[in-house]
């Protein structure tokens, strides 16, 4: 990928129009927008010519870029650039002539869409004036699966793409609107109620007017009872197939959980695919498309001897099941390493990878019976299965579920330790720390290019200290310099460190956030151990005594859930220990909770 610069402005100003001529006034605004400096045609002549030397330095023939009257055009095909097979795709499911392969065209074009747009592009000119319209593509396109997908009564299927969807775009009504209906037709009609409620309450407060017809039509429906369709089927909803990797594209997360948009770098689109053959209204079954393969994990680095310990253990053949557990505390990769090792192994499972996120979007925990939904059908599998279950809450949660894959393998990802789980089942448990500085290093080499931390290499390692070596920390603030070029390493670090860690946080993505990721682990706990939690803060040092709480039982037991909660780490009989960044984030919602009560005190 090229760094933000004007040659990658070029690039993605002339790609955004393949085989088309692109005017030179055009690319000279994608360039400098409206501050073009007087020698503005012979520097975009120039960046023509470094653009055509980088492409000849990686074996494209620079030829690619053809100089036409006018202006310049690059020709590339479907093969070359995910844009032009999007819109093949698209075109495609307009002329498939059943409903099914128009959403297996249209859910295969939308796996080509991960990462912001235009991520290393630094042209203001394309972000304000090409951006809107590529999403509004994409959008109708979701749309339009989303309703096929009610239409066929897959209602529970399409409630994982939904439910983002609408939190990501309140502004489209219409996403909402699908999301209602598939609520409703899955008989929770008092979710569905709530949402509607939800939308009208927002509409009103920030524009001032209320849900549009069709909004206000499908809540008297449901207050009426009324028929929306065919019933959402009971036939489990197909397994959750990651998307294949896109070429060039930045790396992309779509679940709400830290932990799942954390570690080096990983943003992981989980899209519902068809399974095999099933029976839909109608006379005959239609089959569904192959589940995609797993893709490797973006900037992955570290975890060597874990990777080779679990990769060990799953290919194994065991009569039982084979069991994976990885814990810790939030942000510190533990979906990261599940999903690289799913990948190492999944030839060793040709039955198929299964990745199922065990937390609703709301964070609600899943049910083992709603889990279960996603998993083949029994005697459907074709040989060994691993499945994956992503942030677990419980050990119950798992139990029912591992008789399904006797045989298989599973890996479980949780911030608790799941002791009871191991007692029962047995198992390998890895309790993931921080990465090492030189695997920080390799995480933001990986992140941000070579060149970038090579010119700034002490910068580089102490903005790893500053982040706590936690992978989640690392990619915000790769993040934030890759979407600022011009900003140096060395006063990203100072700019954070004035702040920890609430600057680790991304404005345009509030779940790409160290102090949510925090809160929502804190959230989980019950009130009394939230409390001990902030006491840790006025705690000197990253030693926790047993004696840190006081000497009595509780406070004991205290210490021990906030362990098991991936807040604290190891424990008796020596003492715990608290991570700096939680610690500083312990000692904030102190400060917090003190300031609150201060302001109630009457004066």
């Amino acid at each position: 990928m090229l760094k933000p610069s004007k040659p990658s402005s070029l690039l993605a100003a002339l790609l955004l129009h393949p085989g088309s001529v692109v005017s030179t006034g055009y690319l000279l605004r994608a360039l400098w927008d409206e501050n073009q400096p007087a020698t503005a045609r012979a520097a975009l002549q120039s960046c023509v010519l470094r653009l055509r030397r980088i492409f000849v330095k990686y074996g494209v023939s620079g030829d690619v870029i053809e100089a036409v009257p006018g202006g310049y055009r690059m020709n590339v095909d479907a093969g070359t650039l995910d844009l032009v097979r999007f819109r093949m795709l698209v075109r495609a499911a307009d002329a498939a002539g059943d409903a099914e392969g128009e959403l297996y065209r249209l859910k295969e074009a939308l796996t080509l869409w991960q990462g912001p747009l235009l991520a290393n592009v630094p042209s203001l000119m394309l972000h304000r004036d090409e951006v809107p319209g590529l999403t509004e593509e994409r959008l109708r396109t979701l749309e339009r699966a989303c309703d096929i997908e009610l239409t066929l009564g897959r209602c529970r299927q399409v409630l994982v793409d939904l439910w983002e969807a609408a939190r990501r775009h309140p502004g489209r009504e219409r996403f909402s609107e699908q999301l209602i209906e598939a609520l409703y037709r899955t008989g929770r009609q008092s979710e569905a109620l709530a949402e509607y409620r939800a939308v009208k309450g927002r509409l009103k407060e920030e524009l001032g007017i209320d849900p549009g017809p069709s909004l206000q039509r499908l809540e008297l429906s449901i207050l009426r009872g009324d028929d929306l369709g065919p019933p959402a089927l009971d036939q489990p909803a197909g397994p959750l197939a990651i998307a294949a990797p896109v070429r060039g594209a930045a790396p992309v997360t779509d679940r709400d959980d830290g932990d799942r948009a954390e570690g080096d770098g990983v943003r992981v689109t989980v899209r519902p695919v068809p399974s095999a053959p099933r029976m839909l209204p109608g006379p005959a079954a239609l089959p569904g498309p192959p589940v995609l393969p797993v893709p490797p994990v973006p900037s992955f680095a570290g975890r060597s001897a874990e990777r080779a310990d679990i990769t060990a253990r799953l290919t194994e053949c065991s009569p039982g099941t084979t069991l994976v557990v990885l814990s810790g505390a939030p942000g510190i990769g533990k979906t990261a390493l599940a999903r690289q090792c799913a990948h190492d192994t999944q030839d060793s499972f040709p039955g198929g990878v299964f990745v199922i996120a065990m937390t609703h979007p709301d964070g609600t925990a899943l049910t083992p019976a709603e889990a279960m939904a996603h998993l083949p059908r029994p005697g459907t599998a074709d040989g060994r299965i691993l499945l994956v279950l992503d942030d677990v809450t419980t050990a119950d949660q798992v139990r029912p579920l591992l008789p399904e894959v006797t045989g298989g393998a599973a890996i479980v990802t949780s911030r608790r330790g799941l002791a009871g789980l191991m007692a029962t089942h047995g198992g390998s448990v890895h309790r993931l720390s921080p990465l090492d500085p030189a695997e920080s290093r390799q995480l933001l080499t990986a992140a941000l290019g070579a060149a970038r931390v090579a010119a700034e290499p002490a910068a580089a390692d102490e903005l790893a200290h500053v982040c706590g070596h936690f992978p989640l920390s690392l990619r915000i603030a790769a993040a934030r310099l890759l979407t600022r070029p011009g900003l140096r390493v060395e006063d990203c670090v100072r700019w954070l460190a004035e702040d920890l860690p609430a600057r680790l946080s991304l404005a345009d993505d509030p779940r790409m956030s160290v102090p949510q990721v925090f809160g929502r682990a804190l959230d989980r706990l019950e009130p009394r151990w939230r409390e001990a939690f902030r006491r840790l803060g006025d705690h000197e040092g990253l030693l926790v005594p047993a004696h840190a709480l006081g000497d009595s039982p509780e406070a004991e037991e205290a210490l021990e859930r906030l362990a098991d909660a991936g807040l604290l780490e190891e424990g008796p009989p020596g003492p715990y220990r608290i991570h700096l960044l939680l610690k500083i984030y312990a000692r904030r919602q102190a400060g917090d909770r003190n300031d609150r009560e201060a302001a109630t005190v009457p004066h």
